[in-house]
């Protein structure tokens, strides 16, 4: 598709996972700055987005929201990135297992921890996620089997559930295990991962202003 990629977002928001995801890409885009209150509530981007909540991605006449699922989209629509695996490979399994672990259990666990939520244990099986020590250690177990989710490659898997984590360990909404650390750590080294957060953090004062 050869059509111009439009990016909605608040750098002091998800909207920073497809931030990420756009700079590994490698695509041109742009970027569309948008207020919280009145102007995300607003029919003009409501039209986008009937949430009113960033990020959204409109691909000519395709819009996407949710991280998760833009992340997908992307990783899909540029190929020639290497984001994603070969439909139908062996690893297009484990693959699609990370970034919807990432949208459940590991979102709603993380929120419900930091809300104050606390499951009772005779109503764990209620909970799509069990309990939080369940995805905490499913999520440590992911992060140790290679360099990333999928082993020795790199993908958008990664980017969505690796920003989660590196967030959690940020603010404090996940556990501080050497795991975890080390992941955050060499993901963020990336090119992509540097030039997203420069980009964002230079956005901040703007909105601060604003």
């Amino acid at each position: 598709m050869s059509d111009e990629l439009v990016f909605y977002t608040n750098p002091m928001s998800r909207g920073r996972i497809v931030r990420w995801m756009l700079e590994e890409v490698g695509q041109p885009y742009r970027t569309e700055i948008m207020g919280f209150g009145p102007p995300m509530k607003g029919a003009l981007y409501k039209a986008i987005n009937p949430m009113g909540k960033v990020p959204a991605l409109k691909h000519g006449d395709v819009v996407v929201t949710e991280c998760a699922a833009i992340c997908a989209y992307l990783a899909d629509a540029f190929p020639q990135a290497g984001l994603a695996p070969e439909p139908g490979s062996k690893l297009r399994g484990p693959y699609y297992r990370w970034l919807f672990f990432g949208a459940g259990p590991t979102e709603a666990s993380v929120t419900n921890k930091a809300l104050g939520f606390e499951i009772p244990p005779e109503r764990s099986r209620m909970c799509g996620y069990g309990s939080f020590s369940d995805v905490m250690d499913t999520l440590e177990s992911a992060v140790t089997q290679g360099d990333y989710l999928l082993g020795d490659r790199f993908s958008a898997a990664d980017v969505y559930l690796g920003a989660q984590i590196g967030w959690g360990l940020q603010f404090g909404s996940m556990e501080r295990r050497p795991a975890f650390e080390a992941y955050a750590e060499r993901i963020a080294a990336r090119p992509a991962a540097i030039r997203a957060n420069e980009i964002d953090n230079a956005l901040m004062p703007e909105q601060k202003a604003g």
